[in-house]
């Protein structure tokens, strides 16, 4: 299979283009069950069983989250933390080796993220594990973050690790990927790094994973996923459940 191509974006960033060729499915994938229940799957194992329940546009989405996420990142030193690494770029290199991710055919936007709508990382983050419900908005957004894994207590041992690094500035960036119809973010990698600056009072440094939809929209996408917006240049929301 050919390799994928990487172009940099202006003030930080990496757009990956996956070729056609692929053998398959990408390991990391949705499959629809019913009109109702859909999956997601790293490989044949089950990461999220999921339902809808309501009428109307604005319905409850319960889901179950099941042990066994791999991350699609190499496990990370304090050394190469303190290097202070192209991040966009290094994740894209993994992403594409590891094929742990949900990369397949398109253009992949992976940029740096600082900005999120208040309440992203507090009350719209789900702390809840195995089950959880996601109270979907008008249209069948959510606009969330979901970890694939517990997020572990402040004072386990790798989280008192990573608070330092955050106090020091040198924590590396958790990896988020915009799923659009959920209108949300699926943490991929840094449950323990996202708990550690959380702990210390400060939101996670991000990269955020994008599919393009098509070549049409390009550019405009590489200005959405560098400002302030979501995906595809989508203005930010106010949390769906603060109060």
């Amino acid at each position: 299979m050919a390799r994928a191509t990487r172009e940099p974006l202006p003030g930080g960033g990496v757009v990956l283009a996956v070729p056609d060729g692929l053998s398959g499915p990408p390991l990391l994938r949705f499959e629809r069950v019913t009109d109702r229940k859909w999956m997601l799957r790293q490989g044949e194992r089950p990461l999220i069983q999921a339902r809808s329940e309501g009428d109307g546009c604005c319905r409850d989405l319960h889901l179950r989250r099941l042990p066994g996420h791999r991350s699609p990142l190499p496990p990370l030193t304090a050394a190469a933390m303190r290097t202070g690494a192209d991040w966009p770029h290094r994740y894209a290199l993994w992403l594409e080796e590891t094929g742990l991710g949900p990369l397949h055919y398109g253009r992949w936007l992976l940029t740096p993220r600082s900005y999120f709508a208040p309440g992203i990382w507090d009350c719209d983050l789900v702390r809840d594990w195995p089950d959880a419900t996601l109270e979907l908005l008008c249209g069948g957004g959510w606009h969330g973050v979901l970890p694939l894994r517990p997020l572990p207590a402040p004072d386990a041992s790798r989280v008192k690790a990573y608070r330092k690094h955050a106090r020091e500035g040198t924590l590396a960036p958790v990896l988020l990927w915009w799923v659009s119809f959920l209108d949300g973010w699926l943490l991929l990698d840094g449950h323990d790094r996202a708990a550690a600056a959380l702990a210390e009072g400060m939101q996670p440094a991000c990269v955020e994973l994008v599919r393009v939809p098509d070549d049409a929209d390009r550019r405009d996408d590489h200005r959405g996923a560098r400002g302030t917006s979501g995906a595809a240049g989508r203005a930010p929301r106010g949390p769906a459940h603060c109060t």
